[in-house]
């Protein structure tokens, strides 16, 4: 089960006009496109069968919303950091 603030590397699955959703092995999990690199850098746009490292922000939500910006990952580690 995953939680917040954990770290997954994930498979793209099916690219949509606000994000794309993600194979996180046992589940889905949804990266909105603001939570992607190519929102905010010159990064290239995600397509199906991309490899990306991400973080959970809300292990509430079906699917789970995730992150690929390195920022969020960052916290993440902060956080997890704090809690050890």
């Amino acid at each position: 089960m995953i939680e917040i603030n954990d770290e997954l590397d994930v498979t793209v699955t099916l690219v949509s006009p606000v994000g794309v959703l993600v194979d996180m092995g046992e589940s889905e999990g949804f990266i909105d496109l603001r939570k992607h690199p190519s929102w905010w850098e010159d990064a290239v746009s995600p397509k199906v069968g991309d490899r990306l490292h991400v973080v959970v922000l809300d292990d509430s939500r079906t699917p789970p919303r995730l992150s690929a910006l390195s920022n969020d990952i960052e916290i993440a580690r902060r956080v997890r950091a704090e809690g050890s």
